[in-house]
Order: C-alpha cells, then structure tokens, then sequence
C-alpha cells in the first residue's frame, strides 16, 4: 500500500488505533517534546496536536516512533518485507535473464521500475497558498523548542533539497533547521552529508547562491527517503517511488529553479550564499547529548507555500531510542541487500538505538579464510557513511546479531583482546563528542568469531552448548506430562 500525502497517513493510523488526537492547550516550546518523548519509549501512537496555544495549524509527532508504524508508511507489514522487496529488485542485477521468459519477466520489471520516477505535474496542493515579500514569516509556522538548553525553536523534519552545481544532481536529506527570524534560518549541513558537499562547490565555483527548497511533510515514503544513505548519484525521490510502487509527483517551485513533492504540506523556497555562515545551535540531538554551538550556512526564504489547511509534522530527537532510531532500523534492513552485493559473506547486519547509527554497527559473516573479518570491516569503513562507524563487531553467521544479550556474551567469551581488537584512525560524524579534534578521531574493530588455524590458533575451540535434537523433539512432547 501507498499513500498520497501525510494525510492519508494519519488517516490510516488513526484506522489501525495507531493515533491519539490531543486537544487539550499544549505549548511548542518543551511540553509538546516532553509529550512525545515519554510516548516513544513508552511504544504508544503517532500524536496529533490540534491545540498548540498560539497557533490554528495542528502538529503532528511520532509517525515513525515503531518498527510496525514504519514498516506501514513504507508500503509493508514488516521490516523484513522491505529486505526481502528490495533483495527481489536487486536480484535483476545479481542474476541475469537467461531464458527468454525470465528476459520478458525481467523487462517486465525494469519498465515498472522506470514507472516509478518522479513525475512532474503543473500544479499541487502545496501551492495552494503562495506567501511573498513582506507575508514570509517563518515565525507564524510552530515550530518547537525541544529541550531546554536548546539555542532557539528548530524546524527537525525537513526534506532539504538542493542540486548539485557541476551535475545538476538532485540530493534530499532531513537536516534540521534553526529558525532565527520570520526569513532565515541555519542550514545544519554536516561535513559528510551530499548538502554540504553541494554548499562546498558552490563555494568553490564563486557561486553567490546556491538554491535550495524545503518540503514539509508528503507521503511517508517521501518523508523517510530523506534518511537514506544512498550515493550522490542516485536520487531519494525515485527510491521513493520504487518503494510505493507509483511516482512521487513533483511541482516546480515559485521563485528557485527546484522540483519539490507537490503533495507536501509546506513549501520553504530560497537560497544558501556560499561562504556566509551563522552561529547555530545547541541542540538536543539523537545521540542523547547536545550538539554544541557551531557555524553553519543560512537559508534565505524568497517564498512559502503551503496548504489551506496544513499539518506541521515534526520529530523528536533525544537520548535513544527516538524516532529516528525506528526510521534508521528501516534503513538498515533497505541497505543489506545493497550491502551484500559488495560482501556476500555478510548474513545479517545490527545498529542498535544504544549505538545511534555511528557509534555501533554488528555484523554476523560466514568466516572462510585468514583476515577475513578485517576485510570485512575495512570494506564497511569504505562504504560512503559507513566510514563514520566507531565500532565494528564481527560475530560468526550463525549468531543472532539482533539478539544483544547472546552478542554480548559472544564477544566477552570469544575476545582475547590483544589479538581481536583493531585500532585505526579516519573520520568521524560531526556529532561525535569523544574525539580530541572535531571530525577525525579513532575506530575499533572487534573480532568475536570463533577462532581457528586460519587465524593462528593452536588450541581447539570448544563447542557450543546444545541439547541433542532427539531430547529436545521427547521433551516437546512429553511437556504436558510434567504438570509444568
């Protein structure tokens, strides 16, 4: 299932019980965060705020907030349905037609494929209601104040969309926004991500802006795609659309030279000036501690557009698991496959909420010859963001590497730390307050297999504990019996 807006969504939601309505007054600032937090953890609803004192338009938090309300919004009933929908689409690369029915099937498939591209219509609900000159007021939208030592109100679940100066690209991603009057903004554009990759050409290109625009809500595919850690070359609007199985309509913008989701509840039309940078934060960020004050480029409103009758959506982020951690895990079970086609030997990858996508990665491989786990984990350090990753488990394939309890007790048993622990240097997430210098610091490698002469070991390994499966099949069914 697919759905056209952020509407339809709720709507859904609110079918399955999967959304609470709350109508009482609640402020932006602290209580509606306060709010959401405790519900996240708690594993209740999506929330829709139709009282926010000081403001008619509704705000909507915690659409993504679990595993079963993601796996919904991306057109699936579970996360594993997302690996195995992604494994059949790259399985038209891994295994090529050979007979002339699977090369009908295939091209069958690849036209579906190219049905899916975004697809530009003339007008959309999104433009609506057009704000200019004097009427932009980016204050008028509630935009909240999440935790107290927070520098200001933050716009946190944009889809920022800019293009590449030399290519003409297109890159999406969800970078919040600090908003810091009626038409500016900061543009929180980490040193890794594609936007900042785009405001450093333009810089070195003497551009004097460089043009960019922000969709406010959409469909939930639209929306999360933002998250994706996909190559610069590809585009998170097709992905979308690959996902819902329809394209993603597209408008073009008012006043910037700019494609934006035409069913999105707001538009922010304008522009970064290369090289003008502001100070902007703290702010309570995903890895549970504030991100310090630092200097990041502003974003010029030149319009807003939006709905007649618009729904703000926002998200909470904070000391783990937030939001974003469910989101994340979807991205992780979309990426194994992709992952596995460069390591095969891979069975089945972790990034736990504890670990905020950076600081743990645990990954379950089937071991073969000597210095394959490091192979592995220098592979993973070169795959595009996967270089930011502090720490790399390796575990043996047929270990549960969802299961913390049996990883941890692998790794504390099957460790002799001199030997299993790989230390190296390179770079590291913005966000990353460990580090001596900001963006560069130390990574470690665990090796948590079972050991054998391919890794220098003389000694036998000792087997694991398993009851036989005869006694296991008498116990099951003589289980009654024992009045148990």
């Amino acid at each position: 299932m697919s759905y056209m807006d952020l509407r339809e969504f709720i709507s859904f939601l609110d079918s399955k019980n999967e959304l609470k309505k709350i109508t009482v007054p609640v402020e932006r600032d602290l209580e509606i965060s306060e709010i959401t937090d405790r519900t996240i953890k708690s594993g209740g609803p999506a929330l829709l705020f139709e009282n926010v004192k000081g403001f008619e338009v509704p705000v909507i938090t915690n659409i993504f907030g679990t595993h079963q309300r993601t796996a919904w919004a991306l057109g699936v009933e579970t996360a594993n349905d997302l690996t195995e929908k992604v494994r059949d689409i790259l399985g038209l690369v891994q295994t090529p037609p050979s007979s002339l029915i699977e090369k009908l099937t295939t091209l069958k498939d690849l036209i579906g494929m190219a049905r899916t591209q975004p697809k530009l219509v003339k007008s959309g609900p999104c433009q609506e209601v057009v704000l200019k000159g004097d009427s932009i007021d980016l204050e008028a939208l509630p935009n909240l104040k999440c935790w107290p030592m927070d520098g200001g109100r933050y716009i946190t679940l944009p889809l920022v969309i800019s293009k590449d100066p030399e290519s003409g690209r297109r890159n999406v991603g969800i970078y919040r926004m600090q908003v810091y009057g009626k038409d500016s903004a900061g543009m929180h554009w980490q040193t890794h991500k594609v936007g900042a990759s785009h405001y450093r050409l333009g810089e070195e290109k003497g551009m004097n802006r460089l043009e960019v625009a922000v969709a406010l809500g959409g469909d939930p595919a639209t929306i999360w795609s933002g998250a994706l850690p996909i190559p610069p070359d590809m585009d998170e609007i097709a992905v979308s659309g690959l996902l819902r199985g329809k394209p993603v309509e597209m408008v073009h913008c008012k006043t910037v030279d700019l494609e934006v989701p035409a069913n999105a509840e707001y538009i922010l039309e304008g522009y970064v000036v290369p090289g003008e940078l502001k100070s902007e934060g703290p702010f309570g960020d995903h890895t549970g501690y504030y991100s310090l004050e630092d200097d990041f480029p502003v974003f010029h409103v030149t319009a807003i557009t939006h709905r007649k009758s618009p729904i703000y959506p926002a998200t909470i982020v904070g000391r783990p698991p937030s939001e974003d951690f469910f989101m994340g895990k979807a991205v992780e079970r979309l990426m194994l496959p992709a992952l596995q086609l460069t390591l095969p030997e891979i069975k089945d990858i972790n990034m736990p909420a504890e670990g905020v996508f950076h600081n743990l990665v645990i990954v379950s491989m089937k071991k073969e010859y000597p210095g394959h786990t490091r192979k592995v984990m220098n592979a993973l350090w070169g795959l595009g963001l996967m270089m930011l990753a502090k720490t790399i488990i390796v575990v043996d394939h047929f270990v549960d590497v969802q299961n913390l309890s049996e990883v941890a007790w692998r790794v504390t048993s099957n460790i002799n730390p001199e030997a299993d622990v790989v230390m190296l240097e390179g770079p590291v997430d913005d966000l990353d307050h460990s580090s001596t210098v900001p963006k560069f610091g130390s990574k470690m490698g665990i090796d948590a297999t079972a050991k054998n002469s391919n890794d220098g070991r003389n000694r036998e390994w000792p087997p694991d504990i398993i009851m036989s499966q005869e006694i296991k099949e008498l116990v099951n069914r003589r289980w009654a019996e024992y009045g148990l």
